[in-house]
């Protein structure tokens, strides 16, 4: 999978939004890109219900929900903190009312949690940040509400867990 975003990342000739439109993932799921600000600090995507996405009772699958939300706020982060190893930590996700159409993902990136987390690298060297994103139906209402938890650290980090673990495979 890496070596297709790297191909998308060369075409250069695409916008930013039609080529996260063509991340293999994104691109099977139909994801489209509604609104995507440069500095990545606001994006919309919208993810269609068909026959794909639909669950037995007719509705949005969670885990389409969970598989576009889980990368948008490390994406926006790597955006941010160039240099640094970002991933999702923990996506906890409340599904409020049936996802019974098209929905929409809301993430924006807070100036104030912009600043938190520059502050956390400069004074700790990681930070770990939680986003808070929603999916709203075609006619508007909130139906699932997302916390996503991003892990940002230095390029080579190995949790305190990690290395107790390698020392066990020797």
């Amino acid at each position: 999978m890496r070596s297709n975003i790297h191909l998308i990342n060369k075409l250069g000739f695409l916008s930013i939004k039609k080529r996260f439109e063509l991340f293999l993932p994104f691109f099977l799921m139909r994801v489209k890109v509604i609104s995507l600000s440069d500095d990545w600090d606001s994006v919309r995507m919208l993810l269609p219900l068909n026959w794909v996405s639909r669950n037995a009772a007719g509705n949005m699958f969670g885990g389409y929900q969970a598989s576009l939300a889980d990368p948008v706020p490390a994406i926006a982060c790597i955006h941010h903190f160039p240099g640094y190893r970002v991933a999702t930590k923990k996506l906890e996700i409340d599904f409020i009312r049936t996802g019974n159409s098209d929905l929409v993902l809301h993430f924006d990136f807070p100036a104030q949690t912009l600043a938190t987390i520059a502050s956390e690298l400069q004074q700790h060297g990681r930070a770990t940040p939680c986003f808070d994103m929603h999916y709203t139906r075609a006619d508007g209402k909130v139906c699932t509400r997302i916390k996503n938890s991003v892990a940002i650290r230095p390029r080579g980090y190995l949790a305190p867990h990690e290395n107790r673990e390698n020392e066990h495979d020797h």
